[in-house]
């Protein structure tokens, strides 16, 4: 189910123009459909968790992915701009209960630190496959025709109009199926479960956590706000971007486009094994020195082709692992609660809703500014000078180093890290 929402997120870079074609707007003015997703997708993580604890995960699960496909089923038939945020605000909420709910359901893997690693990559992984694939279905199997359209005419009485429908909007229609298809199997498992409610199994007593729980995880939350909105930004802009600025055919952007999710991706299955020796924090700064350096080439050389698919390439490996691989770097300091991965998902939409917006609306007013590969820049600036200040603290006197070392030397070892029990630290975050 990761993979289908990868799928999901990546296909509306390249369909972007095609969507504010179909609502006869400019991408400036519809760049707020990423807001009603993300709206969407807050909403739903707020209640994902809840409603795992109170029905079966596959039937939520099934649930969860038809409306998903339904809501993708609509999107190329919509010709109001009102009506399309709202389907996105839809899929969105779907989105963020699915996210919540599978993270809640991988808290036993989660804090087990001889585990976590491999387990977070392999979880991403999927997502980045997904994404990979969407730019190749959406233009270079129904966009190679240029701004072919197919006509479809309303069955209505008093209206002879004629709405048509660019091909690559049909890249909707085999994502909603393939994710209609998958929302059965999870019916078919909840048919055949044994019990009501698959509950994942938590550990009696309030949770220990480090003593600066709080303060990490607030930095925590305002480092992934840089590096989703980030990622997001880039993979739904780039299209538009090489386009636009670089001159490209949309043939070349759509390849540029799912070479920016395929190396995305194989990086995350690499980072499947090299999870199991290197630690998560290794993991990060090689991710934020390719990041960094990679931006910074993209500002310079932008509008050169040759250096906008290497560095492309090298900007979407850096930003691979950076986020399975911070979950998990937090989980070595402190225990990871559902209320701990509700504040993460939360930072991860809001900034998968305002930076997209925010380069949208910008690009519509200057598209001959590469202001995408600025945005890459300052948000890999900013989560590299924010995670030594998280490190800093984790490490801090009183820390006591990290619970993946102290796990080899029994139980009672691996819980010397987790200070107290951080009851209080987390009603606060309640």
């Amino acid at each position: 189910q990761v993979c289908w929402r990868g799928m999901s997120i990546s296909v509306l870079g390249p369909t972007f123009k095609d969507l504010a074609e179909n609502v006869n707007k400019d991408i400036s003015n519809i760049s707020y459909i990423f807001v009603g997703r993300s709206a969407g997708y807050i909403g739903g993580s707020l209640v994902g968790g809840v409603l795992f604890d109170r029905m079966s995960p596959h039937l939520l699960l099934g649930f969860s992915m038809l409306l998903t496909s339904l809501g993708m089923y609509a999107i190329p038939f919509c010709r109001q701009a009102a009506v399309l945020t709202a389907f996105m605000s839809s899929i969105g909420m779907t989105m963020g209960v699915l996210d919540t709910g599978e993270t809640a359901r991988n808290q036993e893997p989660l804090n087990h630190p001889c585990h976590s690693g491999p387990h977070m990559q392999a979880l991403h992984f999927s997502y980045a496959a997904g994404a990979f694939a969407s730019p190749i279905i959406a233009k270079m199997l129904f966009g190679h025709h240029g701004n072919s359209t197919h006509s479809v005419h309303p069955n209505t009485s008093h209206s002879s109009s004629t709405f048509t429908v660019t091909e690559s909007m049909w890249a909707y229609v085999v994502i909603s199926s393939f994710v209609f298809l998958f929302s059965l199997f999870f019916f078919v498992l909840h048919s055949r479960s044994t019990s009501p409610l698959d509950k994942p199994r938590t550990s009696p007593g309030r949770p220990l956590v480090a003593r600066h729980h709080v303060a990490l995880v607030a930095l925590l939350f305002l480092f992934f706000f840089a590096y989703v909105g980030a990622e997001v930004a880039y993979g739904s802009f780039i299209f538009t971007f090489a386009t636009d600025y670089a001159g490209m055919s949309q043939a070349e952007a759509a390849g540029l486009n799912s070479a920016f999710w395929g190396v995305f991706a194989a990086a995350r299955g690499l980072a499947i094994f090299f999870a199991a020796c290197l630690r998560p924090g290794a993991l990060i700064l090689l991710c934020l020195v390719g990041s960094t350096v990679s931006s910074l080439l993209l500002c310079l050389f932008s509008s050169q082709n040759v250096s906008l698919w290497v560095c492309t390439s090298l900007y979407g490996a850096s930003m691979a692992t950076t986020f399975p691989s911070g979950i998990s770097w937090l989980e070595q300091y402190t225990t990871v609660t559902a209320h701990t991965a509700a504040v993460f998902v939360v930072g991860a939409a809001l900034g998968e809703m305002v930076l997209p917006a925010i380069v949208g609306f910008l690009l519509g007013k200057f598209p001959h500014q590469p202001l995408l590969m600025y945005l890459s820049l300052i948000t890999a600036t900013f989560t590299s000078i924010l995670f030594p200040v998280m490190y800093k603290l984790a490490s801090a006197p009183g820390s006591q180093g990290s619970k993946r070392a102290d796990a080899d030397d029994g139980d009672g070892e691996y819980r010397q890290a987790l200070l107290y029990s951080g009851g209080d630290e987390e009603e606060e975050l309640n």
